[in-house]
Order: structure tokens, then sequence, then C-alpha cells
């Protein structure tokens, strides 16, 4: 079985500054396509989707150039501006770049919203409308708190895929499951919503983590959204300060040993594929 992963990062800190990143992180440094390939590559990884890390314009059409000029990478979550005017136009300025064609979604920064309903302002819904009729998936990246905004807005655009990544965040650290597992149940009852098993051992313990500490949670996922409607995500780089590529892949096929080789096959491989149109 070849493997896609849904989610990873690359940046440049000569072409810009990742402002998320603690001063003296080892995020701190330049990681590259370059540099994730032949781990991607070693793990059975043959394609990934690129996914925006911050929120200006000219991100988006660098990743789209980049999808061009690697193979590895089969399709880019970008980022616009979705409350601006001319939304529809500038999701079609985005399909005529170079790289255009690999624009499979959008994603902004919910997370850092002080707005717990900023995905159901009358602005934003026009700009998930646009999204919708462009043909593209919203990815969500967002806190806890935030998942029953991101259910209310799913409920009233059906014909919007929405992709949750990272299971919304849950507080793995804490060992606690609710609210969120509810949260996420309802998040899981609509069909137009999928999640990414991804970006968890960030939320885990950073010194003493363990895949019995992720259990409960990917659990719960495999419970209400099924494998597939689930896919694999590494994070890289952020999970590097947790653990290696390799590590990370391996705690995903622990935690989903469970699964026969079909639902496997899914959850590894095809919900991405299907969802991002790969």
């Amino acid at each position: 079985m070849t493997l896609v992963d849904a989610h990873h990062h690359v940046w440049d800190l000569a072409v810009r500054d990742q402002d998320w990143i603690p001063e003296h992180s080892p995020l701190r440094r330049n990681f590259t396509v370059a540099d994730l390939e032949p781990e991607a590559r070693a793990a059975g990884v043959d394609r990934t989707v690129l996914v925006q890390t911050i929120t200006v314009p000219e991100e988006t059409p660098e990743f789209l150039a980049l999808a061009a000029t690697h193979d590895l990478i089969a399709g880019v979550v970008g980022w616009t501006d979705l409350t601006r005017p001319d939304i529809a136009d500038e999701l079609a300025r985005l399909r005529e770049l170079p790289g255009g064609s690999y624009l499979k979604g959008i994603r902004h920064q919910v997370q850092a919203e002080p707005d717990p309903d900023w995905l159901l302002r009358p602005d934003v819904h026009r700009g998930l409308t646009a999204v919708a009729d462009a043909g593209l998936v919203y990815d969500l990246v967002v806190l806890p708190h935030q998942l029953p905004s991101c259910t209310k807005a799913a409920a009233t655009l059906p014909q919007l895929t929405f992709v949750l990544d990272h299971l919304g965040k849950p507080p793995i650290a804490s060992g606690t499951l609710t609210p969120w597992s509810s949260d996420l149940r309802a998040l899981a009852a609509l069909p137009n919503t999928v999640a990414k098993l991804s970006g968890l051992i960030t939320e885990a313990d950073p010194a003493s983590w363990t895949t019995g500490d992720l259990r409960p949670y990917t659990d719960t996922a495999l419970e209400t959204f099924g494998p597939d409607r689930l896919m694999f995500g590494s994070d890289w780089p952020v999970c590097t300060e947790r653990a290696s590529y390799a590590e990370v892949l391996a705690a995903t096929q622990e935690l989903t040993g469970g699964l026969d080789p079909a639902e496997r096959t899914q959850l590894f491989e095809a919900t991405a594929t299907r969802v991002y149109d790969l």
C-alpha cells in the first residue's frame, strides 16, 4: 500500500518569518521539500498535501509553484481572505497561476480568532460558499471550544466538505475527553465532514507521551467518523518537536492496528485521495 500524507508544512525563514514559532524553538529553521522527501519516501509515502502556515497572500502562490516542481506534493491547502468582496475572482486567479491545478482547499487560522463564532459571520459564510462553488474543500484548524461553530457552519453549507485538522486539538495532555468527544460526535454526524489523524502528539505531554495517551482520542475519531472519513497526516515538521516522521507514522499505524486491510487503505490513502481530488 502506498501512503498519502494529508497534512504537512514547509517554510523558509529567509523568505518570511514564521512569527508563531518561539524564539528558541528547534522549529526556528528552514524546513524544505528536500528535507521532507527522503523521510516521506522511506516511510512509503508517495503523495502529500502541503498546508498553509501563515495568513499572507504570497504564501499560496509559492506553495502552488512548489507543487508544480515536486512530484511528492499532490495538493495544496492555501490561504486567502474569505471576507474579501472579490473572493470568487481571487480563487479563480489562484487556479490560473503556475501550479494552480494543485489548489485543493483553503484554510484560515480560526484557532487564533477571538470570536468563537467567527465561522458563522455573514462575510465568512459568503467566502465559504465561494470555496464550495470553486470545487475546493475547507480545512478547519480550531480549538475544542470552537467545534460547535464548526458544526453549525457545516450544517448550513452541505455543499462544502469541511476537513477537521488535528481532530480539533483535543486536550490530550490532561486526559480529558469531554466535552471534546461529544462536540466531535456532533460534527461527525454531518456527512460533509471528514477529519485528520494529525498533530495529536503536539497536544500530548511533551516529555512522556505514549500511544496509549492518544488512543482514547483516536478511538473516538474512528468510532465517529470511520476510516472512510479519516486520513493520516504527519504534521511535519511541527511533529519533530516530539517525534520523527517515522515515529509519527508508526504511532498512527499502531493506533489503527485493529482495522482490516480495506479500512487501512481508506485511512492511509483513499480518503485523502478522494477528498482532495489528488
